[in-house]
């Protein structure tokens, strides 16, 4: 294990893990991500044979946990005992730790806190790779039309859509918000499911070929918007209810509780069987990052069976890697149905913008074949400049630009109410599920990615968070009840980034502390020491949180 210094700014006091190579390290685009003709096809292959229901094109494992390491191969049997003391949890609250401060690794953000404060770049880049980050961000930002248009470059939206850009849904790369008095509905969205009905969708689901069963008219996902001429699916339509709570001391929280319904439905009822379930589009602070941890750092702290007793049993979530086939662990979404950043990207530009790629080739998006004027519609494939609206390099730079979104310095690590507030988040038994560190893989496929200690504050796991928050929905192995545990840097930021504190997959919760008393099943005693602490101590875990 090597420790370089700190970037510039910071002193020479302080040591930071990283592996990153220096000024020689120029890593070209393609070595990144090699994606030649060969590679498109089998995508599209894949994603063919998912559509026709074909679940035998791929065999599925017999223990799908089987091909998971339990052992981090990238590092010696030395530095694997050196990571595990520098990882575990500490029992010092007088003084911030070694390298909190940089919570990103030595690519940490130590730039202006403000509106940008989620949106600079991994500090350990080469100057090359900052040049690839930029062509990624224009990318990202890009408004596109609905075909066919004169901007043959940019057409392909819809039919049936959510938002024009990436950035429509990740404001600022930040957190997204519920639809708010006339505010629009862009960065949250409703996810449709139902059950399944046959045994071809059984299977599928069971071999990872799909994560849900979508509605057969309206998809998987709920489009408010359409291109020029076709009717949107509909309206989201969102009922509160407040329900007060009494603390121990007698103060008065209210919470709310939402109640989800559709209206203006353009192509018929749903299905009697299908759910909505709300997502907020989650901040992309550090993703990269998160997909360069080493997989046997998330199987070992797997506790399905809670063998331990401490009441949490969180699981690890799985899905089919749709180039590869095989099974991989989900580390994005909401409830991490996706194992890579390159196919959380991918589905979303299919999804909720209706662009294809090589990676998700549907030119309809969410079109289903119940809805025939919208699968009549032109399209935006360009037949000069390949076989998808974004054909390659657009996935390549838009997924470097998202693996690249650099996590922020903390802020006030060693004032006293923020190192009391830090102890209580432990006392209570949140860093059980809300780890705090991991050293990343020295094999990340960027070197800026490798050897990071980095503190995203989460296991990613999926826990059983009481019927409080489930949405009844089953995504993969994730049951109606369970979630993926969200990481908490870049929290702090939220307001000053995003101007709201709305939390929560469904932005239900109005501040923190709404956000901790929805809390339930595996984390209810945590959320009832919570209830249960004197005003001061809850206020410094705030503190503590929104210094993260």
């Amino acid at each position: 294990m090597t420790m370089n210094t700190m970037p510039r700014g910071y002193g020479t006091s302080r040591l930071q893990f990283s592996a990153v190579s220096g000024p020689g390290h120029k890593p070209g685009l393609s070595r990144i991500y090699p994606a030649g003709p060969g590679l498109r096809r089998r995508v599209f292959g894949f994603c063919v044979a998912v559509g026709l229901g074909l679940t035998t094109a791929i065999t599925a494992h017999a223990d799908p946990l089987a091909g998971l390491p339990d052992t981090r191969d990238d590092l010696s049997a030395k530095d694997r005992a050196r990571v595990a003391r520098i990882v575990e949890p500490t029992s010092s609250f007088a003084a911030a730790e070694q390298f909190e401060l940089m919570q990103g690794g030595a690519g940490t953000s130590t730039k202006l806190i403000n509106r940008d404060a989620l949106s600079h770049f991994n500090a350990n880049l080469t100057f090359e790779e900052e040049e690839t980050f930029k062509l990624g961000n224009a990318l990202f930002r890009k408004l596109w039309v609905s075909s066919p248009s004169s901007t043959l470059a940019s057409d392909g939206l819809g039919p049936l859509f959510n938002g024009r850009a990436c950035q429509s849904c990740h404001i600022k790369d930040g957190r997204g918000h519920p639809p708010e008095g006339a505010a629009d509905a862009t960065s949250m969205f409703l996810r449709l499911a139902r059950p399944p009905e046959t045994d071809a969708q059984r299977k599928a689901l069971e071999d990872y070929l799909i994560a849900s069963v979508p509605d057969p008219v309206y998809g998987g996902q709920f489009q408010d918007l359409a291109v020029p001429g076709l009717q949107a699916e509909g309206r989201m339509v969102i009922d509160y209810q407040e329900q007060p709570v009494t603390l121990a001391d007698g103060t008065r929280v209210s919470l709310r509780k939402p109640d989800y319904s559709v209206t203006d439905l353009g192509y018929g009822p749903l299905d009697p069987q299908t759910t909505l379930s709300p997502r907020m589009t989650p901040p992309m602070t550090g993703v990269g990052l998160v997909e360069a941890i080493h997989p046997a750092d998330l199987v070992n702290q797997a506790d399905p069976d809670d063998r331990d007793g401490d009441g949490i049993s969180g699981r690890l979530a799985l899905t089919r890697d749709p180039v590869t086939g095989k099974i991989e662990i989900g580390r994005f979404g909401w409830k991490a149905q996706k194992a890579t950043v390159r196919q959380q990207a991918a589905d979303a530009l299919n999804g909720d913008i209706g662009v294809s790629s090589p990676d998700a080739p549907n030119p309809h998006g969410d079109c289903t074949p119940a809805q025939t004027e919208c699968l009549s519609l032109p399209v935006g494939v360009q037949a000069n400049l390949g076989d998808t609206e974004a054909p390659d390099p657009v996935m390549d730079l838009i997924t470097f630009y998202s693996q690249n979104l650099a996590a922020p310095a903390r802020r006030d690590v060693d004032d006293p109410e923020v190192l009391a507030g830090k102890e209580v988040f432990y006392s209570l038994g949140c860093a059980a599920c809300h780890r705090p560190k991991y050293v990343t893989s020295r094999k990340a496929e960027n070197p800026a990615h490798r050897f990071q200690l980095i503190w995203p504050y989460s296991d990613f796991l999926l826990h059983d968070m009481g019927e409080g928050l489930a949405d009844g929905q089953q995504v993969g192995r994730a049951s109606g009840t369970e979630w993926r545990t969200p990481p908490l840097w870049g929290t702090g930021l939220t307001k000053i980034v995003n101007d709201h504190t709305f939390f929560l997959h469904d932005g239900r919760a109005r501040n923190l502390t709404e956000a901790i008393l929805w809390h339930g099943g595996e984390a209810k005693t945590a959320r009832d020491g919570f209830a249960a602490l004197a005003e001061s101590e809850r206020q410094a875990l705030i503190k503590f949180l929104e210094s993260l």
